[in-house]
This record gives structure tokens, C-alpha cells and sequence, in this order.
């Protein structure tokens, strides 16, 4: 007999506010994210500006609300300035961190203007690295200032009259990182971080500014690196960044899918990092958590190290380019629901990238953009997954994995819709052996029915979808029973589960 679990839902049981920028994306001038990605003129799909209209609706039907920019690695070695103005007179430029040429084609107002089109805001990354509080002040002044001074006249002059009013910035990035332009210690950056979110907020006190955090969770430095930061920055941000990416190299399919449990002590560890030093400093204010970077990544690793050596200094080569698999599906709706999870600390994510580069959304160079299988659980958190997190209150069986133990059997987060009047449980099957009954107590939602079930579910996990085939889609279920306001399904193993509730 199949193992059961239950979960009592009650809108009484709240962990917070879930803050849309949850749902947040990330492009990189790297490989083909914004090159025959978002931008290929001549393609059949572009606009009047380049744009591939294809991508820009499947944008669009993802709903991201933020989209971090211009990097990642990229960021450290970036002059903004080449990025604006007159496209005949911008420099090209030598990207180090991805060893590739940067034409400038697309800059700082292109982009903004492609966000606009996407209905999207952006999430401007400050080089850092080889540059300093100077040069954010300038690139401040051009984004967001309206005054009659020289950087915002030069905005107007290149045909931008309104300010970009970009209120999120990320104080560089992975500045932890030996690979990193610019690198840099702790102490060392947190004062310059510090002192550059300082000045900057002389300029404009509406922003809100992510301090760079360990580059993951293995670094040597984690989390000395946060708490050394913050002792000197503290006062002056409001967010710290988290990255992290997970991969299936050893072709373990249940250890896989258990790491979450690494993904939950590294939040924990943060959040405890954070309060410790707001302890220390007597500090009235919360630092929360932007998780501006987290995704599967590694099935490309080998090939992009040797085209980056072998072929330096192409133009939008192909790196990165994950193809992802049914089971890298799975794993990233079990992401999607420990930051729902935490909903209370983690208020901006950035699934990184969002179109070529360990992304979403494909394009071929000659053809259509098309769907990859991580696009669906993100596409149903993003459109169900807004409102109040609420406490799962979850008996269910558990197992062990090579590397793991007591990993549960299903893990699982309800959404409250209050201004709808739904509820919406993301829950995933994550034992790879059993299908299992899952029960759902809507004690405290009396009148609420099912209005739709939809489930990601094969018994192939490295099957992927193609420009050409798309085995991996959602389907919808009707094999449930709702009596009594108890809610009972066999949950297929291996298995994404969106449930909708209303009255």
C-alpha cells in the first residue's frame, strides 16, 4: 500500500508576505543571453528595434517582475559609458570574465527600454570590481536623476528625457571570488560597499541596495565573508545576495532532488549571519535575503571551459547552454518552494539566466524561442504563487539518500490569495520509487473547491524538451477526491503538483 502524508492548510498559519520580486530573472552580457536572445535583427520575430518578439512573450507569460542587469562575472570589468549614446561611436570591448567581445550593441537604455517591453523592472548591478564609488555616483546621476547637471543632460541628449528610475542596485558581485576582476577581502569590500551605498543614497534615498554575500555556500570564506561584510555596511543596505547552483553530475536522481535540505541550513545559515550582526550593532532593521543567482548548471561546465580557452574573443558564442532535463524540472520547483518557505526573509530571487544561458526560455539563431522543462514550475509559482506564504503544517514518510538523510517524502508550501480568494499548493514528490497519497486538510478555507490541477510527470528523467518537441508539459489531473474540505490525491513519484483552491 502506498505510503501517505497529510498536510493541514489554515490562512491563520502565516510565515509572510510573499514580494513578487521572488520571481525575479537575470540576464548577463554572456554567450547568447542577449545576442540572438533577446536581440536579433533580421530574425523574423524583431521588432522595429531588433527585438525577437517571441522571446518577449514568453517573457511576458513568465510575469517577471525584476531582471537583474548587466551581471554576474561580466559586471567587474563593465564601463557603462560604452553602453549608451550613438551605436556608431561605442567602443567594443574585451569581456574578461567570459573571455568573449563585447560590442556594445546593446546597451544600459536598450535594455531598459526591452524591460519596459516586458513589463519588467531592472536590477542594476555597479561595477566594483575595477571601478569604484565614482562611477556608480555617474551611472546614478544618468539613470535616475532629473537635474540640470552633466550625466542626466547627457541621458536627455542621447533621447532619454525621463529618468530610468532604477531603485534596486547590487553592490558588484561575487566579490569573494579569486576569479572575480577585482577581487577583493571582506573588509576591503564591505567599506567600499559601504561607502558607495552611502553616497548613492545622498543622491537618491528611495534606492535599495543587495550587498554582495559569499559566492556559494562552499566558499572558504562563507560566512565570515557575510558577517564581515555587514559589520561594515550594515546601516547601508537592505538586502544580502545568496548564489548557488546544484547539479546531478554522479547521475544520483534521489540525492538530486534531497538538495534542498543543503539549500535549507545555507538560508538558515545566512539569516543567523544577519541577525547575529544586527545584535551586534543594536540595529532595529532586518537584513533579507536576495537570492539574485540559483539554478541548475552543469551539464555544459567541460565544453564552455574548453571553448573559452581554445576560441577566445568570439561574439556570442554558445556557452552555457544547459539543455535541461525533466528532472532538473523537479528540482527547481523544490527551490521555488523553500523560498516560499521563507518568504518572511527572502523577498528578491533572480533564476539565473533567463534566455540561452542556463535558461528557461531557447532560441534557435534561424528559428523559434521554445520552452525548456524549468520553465513550468517557475511559469506556476510566478502566476499562483502571489500572496501570503502560510505555514506547512506536513506529516509525511521520509528516506536517505547517498549523501542525505531523513529526506522528506513530499515537500510542499500553500499560497494564500486573498484579494482572488484562492489558495494554491506547490508540492513535490520527491521519492523516486513510490507514488504516494497525499492528503490535504482546507480547514480553514470552508467552501473552497478545486478549480485546477496540473502536474509535471514522466518516468524518464533525462528526457528534455526541443525547438521541435516538447514531451515535457504540464497536464492536467482530475484523479483527485475533495469531500468534506479534504483534499486526496496518489501523487505520482518524481512529481511537480500544482493544486488550485477557490471559492
Amino acid at each position: 500500500m502506498a505510503q501517505k502524508t497529510k498536510m493541514i492548510v489554515d490562512k491563520d498559519f502565516k510565515i509572510g508576505e510573499i514580494d513578487k520580486r521572488v520571481y525575479g530573472s537575470f540576464i548577463e552580457h554572456l554567450g547568447r543571453a542577449v545576442y540572438t536572445g533577446i536581440y536579433q535583427p533580421g530574425h523574423v520575430s524583431a521588432d522595429e528595434e531588433g527585438f525577437r518578439k517571441d522571446v518577449i512573450e514568453l517573457v511576458k507569460e513568465l510575469d517577471v517582475p525584476i531582471i537583474r542587469y548587466p551581471g554576474g562575472n561580466f559586471v567587474s570589468n563593465f564601463f557603462w559609458e560604452d553602453s549608451v549614446g550613438p551605436k556608431d561611436q561605442r567602443k567594443k570591448r574585451l569581456d574578461l570574465a567570459w573571455r568573449t567581445m563585447e560590442s556594445n550593441e546593446v546597451g544600459l537604455g536598450e535594455f531598459a527600454h526591452w524591460c519596459d517591453k516586458v513589463n519588467s523592472e531592472m536590477m542594476m548591478a555597479v561595477n566594483l570590481g575595477t571601478r569604484g564609488t565614482k562611477d556608480a555616483l555617474n551611472l546614478l546621476e544618468y539613470c535616475n536623476l532629473n537635474t540640470n547637471s552633466y550625466y542626466a543632460d547627457l541621458r536627455r541628449k542621447h533621447g532619454r528625457e525621463n529618468p530610468y528610475d532604477v531603485k534596486v542596485w547590487c553592490l558588484g558581485n561575487e566579490m569573494d571570488g579569486p576569479w572575480q576582476v577585482g577581487h577583493k577581502t571582506a573588509t576591503e569590500y564591505g567599506r567600499l560597499a559601504a561607502e558607495t551605498a552611502k553616497a548613492m543614497k545622498i543622491m537618491d534615498d528611495s534606492l535599495e541596495f543587495v550587498v554582495c554575500g559569499s559566492s556559494n555556500v562552499d566558499m572558504p570564506t562563507f560566512p565570515q565573508w557575510e558577517a564581515s561584510t555587514l559589520e561594515e555596511a550594515y546601516e547601508y543596505v537592505d538586502y544580502i545576495s545568496l548564489h548557488q547552483y546544484y547539479g546531478n553530475a554522479k547521475n544520483d536522481t534521489a540525492d538530486f532532488f534531497a538538495k534542498t535540505q543543503d539549500l535549507e541550513i545555507f538560508l538558515h545559515s545566512v539569516i543567523a549571519t544577519c541577525d547575529f550582526v544586527k545584535a551586534k550593532k543594536r540595529s532595529k532593521k532586518n537584513i533579507n535575503l536576495s537570492f539574485d543567482e540559483w539554478n541548475v548548471w552543469y551539464h555544459t561546465n567541460q565544453s564552455d571551459d574548453e571553448e573559452m580557452k581554445k576560441r577566445p574573443w568570439q561574439t556570442a558564442p554558445h556557452l552555457l547552454e544547459d539543455i535541461y532535463t525533466f528532472e532538473d524540472a523537479i528540482l527547481n520547483g523544490l527551490i521555488l518552494i523553500t523560498f516560499l518557505k521563507h518568504a518572511d526573509r527572502v523577498k528578491v530571487a533572480c533564476l539565473a539566466q533567463l534566455v540561452n544561458v542556463i535558461a528557461p526560455i531557447m532560441t534557435e539563431t534561424e528559428g523559434p524561442a521554445w520552452r525548456q522543462t524549468i520553465f513550468y514550475p517557475f511559469l506556476h509559482a510566478s502566476k499562483y504563487g502571489r500572496g501570503t506564504a502560510l505555514t506547512p503544517v506536513i506529516s509525511t514518510g521520509v528516506h536517505d539518500t547517498a549523501k542525505h538523510e531523513n529526506v522528506t517524502d513530499i515537500e510542499a508550501v500553500a499560497v494564500y490569495n486573498e484579494e482572488k480568494q484562492e489558495v494554491t499548493i506547490f508540492a513535490v514528490n520527491r521519492n523516486t520509487e513510490e507514488d504516494i497519497f497525499f492528503e490535504s486538510d482546507m480547514r480553514g478555507f470552508e467552501g473552497y473547491k478545486v478549480k485546477e490541477y496540473l502536474a509535471l510527470e514522466s518516468q524518464d528523467m533525462k528526457i528534455v524538451n526541443g525547438a521541435g518537441a516538447s514531451p515535457v508539459t504540464p497536464v492536467e489531473k482530475k484523479n483527485y477526491v475533495m469531500e468534506d474540505g479534504i483534499f486526496t490525491v496518489e501523487m505520482k513519484k518524481c512529481s511537480w503538483n500544482v493544486i488550485r483552491f477557490g471559492v
